[in-house]
């Protein structure tokens, strides 16, 4: 099967990904030394699904299902967990398993760095957007009023099983919403992968694990290179999402899904691309026809301002010390992290979504 491995010294870890591969879970926790007893949290819209796949093989777990939804991702919502972890009898020598999309897998993953200073956690995922980024790295975390994932630790998996058949029960928009960030991969290192995505047909909910696998790599080797954000190659994945987070936090949480903001995001990405590093029309249209394709919207709702945008958006994480660090593509594949975007030039770019 493809498998990405995730070298970080002792916090290294394997991304396994095959179709089925849900029905070997149990299998494959214990070969990564896991054995202590299990909490299994997922949400409303997975649980019925795949629980009890889950369940059967790991049958002295406890089940913990939060509400579907970004709402979820909360302080309110860890400290109950942590109660029903409690409760269950849970202690340092147990581990959790993240069963879900990316809102679980943040907040699982959280609940994991936590509880009891640390337990391990195994990574579910079982959208595109968890399957392809958000399930490996380590950024685990919730939202706070004032902006997305502003409280969190960096917890890497033990382990991060990828079923591509998962997908298959996921809505036609909470699916194609995830081809965002596999977008936002291509574009920002593998060019090739943005013709390969031309050629795709968005309702079809089957993509090749090998596609899964291309993306989870990229993910993988960005990580190694820099793990908690320090020395700046962490910041390339950023791309399309600071724009992206300021438009996601200026509407109540899951009345823009995750991949349609960062789409929003992408698109002023590449005005600012143009504008700034002279990236050529016809790439930008090309990753533009791409979002296009997979039905990802491309103008800005008229009842989002600007300037709510910009006040999200100044309490982003990539802001530091009042100074901006924003992604650009140099060229298709290529990207850097760039300080010569003012916040005039962020105003005009929210503009630009407007037309």
């Amino acid at each position: 099967m493809p498998t990405v491995h995730v070298d970080l010294a002792d916090r290294s870890y394997d991304i396994f990904v095959e179709d089925g591969l849900l029905h070997r879970a149990g299998e494959l926790i214990t070969s990564a030394g896991l054995s202590g007893k299990c909490a299994i949290i997922t949400d409303s819209n997975v649980a019925p699904h795949y629980s009890d796949i889950l369940l059967k093989q790991i049958p002295h777990a406890s089940l913990h299902t939060v509400k579907a939804g970004e709402a979820s991702k909360s302080m309110q919502q860890v400290a109950e967990l942590c109660g029903e972890l409690n409760r269950a009898n849970h202690d340092r020598g147990s581990f959790i398993i993240a069963l879900g999309g990316g809102v679980v897998g943040d907040l699982a993953g959280f609940v994991a760095a936590i509880f009891y200073r640390g337990i391990p956690f195994v990574q579910i995922p079982t959208t595109i957007v968890s399957q392809v980024d958000s399930s490996a790295g380590g950024k685990t975390g919730v939202n706070a009023p004032e902006g997305k994932n502003l409280i969190g630790s960096f917890h890497q998996p033990n382990l991060v099983i990828v079923d591509p058949l998962t997908l298959a029960t996921l809505p036609g928009r909470e699916y194609r919403e995830g081809y965002a960030e596999v977008i936002k991969h291509a574009a920002i290192r593998d060019a090739a992968m943005l013709d390969d995505l031309a050629v795709m047909n968005p309702a079809d909910q089957h993509p090749s694990a090998d596609l899964l696998a291309r993306n989870l790599a990229i993910k993988a080797r960005v990580v190694e290179e820099d793990e908690q954000e320090t020395s700046g190659a962490r910041a390339l994945l950023n791309f399309g999402h600071t724009i992206g987070h300021g438009i996601e936090a200026s509407l109540p949480y899951g009345a823009m899904l995750h991949g349609e903001a960062i789409s929003l995001g992408i698109r002023a990405a590449l005005f600012l691309s143009e504008k700034i590093n002279c990236l050529s029309t016809t790439d930008s249209q090309h990753i533009l026809d791409l979002l296009a394709n997979f039905q990802l919207p491309l103008t800005l709702p008229d009842d989002i301002s600007t300037e709510t945008i910009m006040t999200k958006l100044s309490r982003d994480k990539k802001f530091t010390g009042g100074k901006i660090k924003f992604v650009l593509l140099t060229a298709l594949g290529a990207a850097e992290v760039s300080d010569q975007v003012t916040l005039d030039d962020i105003c005009e770019a929210i503009e630009h979504l407007r037309a």
